[in-house]
C-alpha cells in the first residue's frame, strides 16, 4: 500500500460524516489544553492514563485494572468507532491507537493534523468538558501481537536475524549517544534512526507528510520486514508506529519499554555513533 488507509487516517471532512452515535472521538492531551479548546464532542484521555509511569520504563503499558478502568469510562464496545487527534502530530493519538490495538479493538481512525487541521479547514471547536454518552464495564484481554519485549529483540539480535528491523523514532544526538537520556546512551545495534519529526508536514498543519511511504523505504523501512518501533518511552514512537500500521505494513510492533528500558538496563547492547 502506498497511500495511508483512508478508512483510517480521517479528514476533517470525513469525520464530519461520520454518524455521531457510533462514533467516540477522543482528544488525547492535557487538561489544561482540553479546556480551553477541543473538537465538539471530544472526551479526553490524558497521556498518563496511557502509560505505566514507573520508573525506569515510564512508558510500558498499564496494567489490565488501569486498561479497564480507562475503558469502562470510555464505554468501549466492538461497534464504537474510536477516532483519536490531539495538537502534536500524532504522538499521543497513536499512542492510545496502539493501546486499542493491544486489546484487540481494531475499529479506530486517526484525524490527521489534529486539532490544527481541524481548525485550519475551518470547522469550530468548543471549550466545554464532554463525557462518553455511556460507559460500561470492560474487561480487556491483552494480546501480545502489537508488543516488542526487550528479550525478544536481544534474542532477534544475537541469532542474527536480517528480518528485524528496529526503527528509533528518537533525535539524531539521540541515536548517536550525545544526549543523556538514560544510564547508558547510543542505539539498538542495526538500528535505523528515522526521528518522528520527519514524519510531519509543517506547512500542512501537521498532517502526515504525503509522500510517507516512499520517505520511509529511502532509510529501509518496509513492509516485508519485522518493524520494532521505539523511542525514549514509546511516545512519538506513537506516531512512527501509527504510520506503519497506517500503511499496511503486516508486522509493525512497538517496543513500549523503549531506551528508558534499554538504556537503564546493564545487560543490553549498544552502539554509539551514526548509522554506518
Amino acid at each position: 500500500m502506498n497511500q495511508p488507509d483512508p478508512d483510517r487516517l480521517l479528514t476533517p471532512e470525513a469525520l464530519q460524516a461520520l454518524p455521531p452515535h457510533e462514533t467516540l472521538l477522543v482528544d488525547v492531551g492535557s487538561p489544561e489544553r482540553y479546556a480551553q479548546a477541543h473538537l465538539p464532542g471530544a472526551v479526553l484521555v490524558t497521556p498518563g492514563e496511557l502509560v505505566d509511569g514507573r520508573p525506569p520504563a515510564t512508558g510500558r503499558l498499564p496494567d489490565q485494572a488501569r486498561l479497564n478502568t480507562l475503558f469502562s469510562r470510555l464505554g468501549l464496545r466492538p461497534d464504537l468507532k474510536v477516532v483519536a487527534y490531539d495538537d502534536e502530530g500524532g504522538g499521543w493519538a497513536g499512542r492510545l491507537l496502539w493501546t486499542l490495538d493491544v486489546v484487540g479493538h481494531d475499529n479506530w481512525a486517526y484525524l490527521d493534523g489534529g486539532i490544527h487541521a481541524w481548525q485550519a479547514s475551518g470547522y469550530p471547536l468548543e471549550s466545554q468538558p464532554n463525557e462518553p454518552t455511556s460507559s460500561r464495564a470492560v474487561n480487556v484481554e491483552i494480546h501480545p501481537g502489537p508488543i516488542a519485549e526487550a528479550e525478544a529483540i536481544m534474542q532477534a539480535l544475537a541469532d542474527g536475524d536480517e528480518d528485524l528491523l528496529v526503527w528509533d523514532a528518537r533525535s539524531a544526538a539521540e541515536y548517536r549517544g550525545e544526549r543523556q537520556a538514560a544510564a547508558r546512551n547510543g542505539h539498538i545495534p542495526g538500528a535505523v534512526n528515522l526521528d518522528w519529526l520527519e514524519l510531519m508536514d509543517r506547512h500542512r498543519e501537521l498532517r502526515l507528510r504525503q509522500d510517507l511511504a516512499e520517505h520511509l523505504a529511502a532509510r529501509g523501512i518496509t513492509p516485508n520486514k519485522q518493524i520494532v518501533t521505539h523511542c525514549q518511552t514509546h511516545h512519538r514512537s506513537g506516531l512512527t508506529w501509527l504510520a506503519a500500521r497506517l500503511l499496511g505494513f503486516p508486522r509493525i510492533k512497538a517496543y513500549p519499554g523503549s531506551w528508558s528500558e534499554w538504556g537503564n538496563r546493564s545487560d543490553t547492547p549498544i552502539h554509539t555513533g551514526a548509522a554506518p
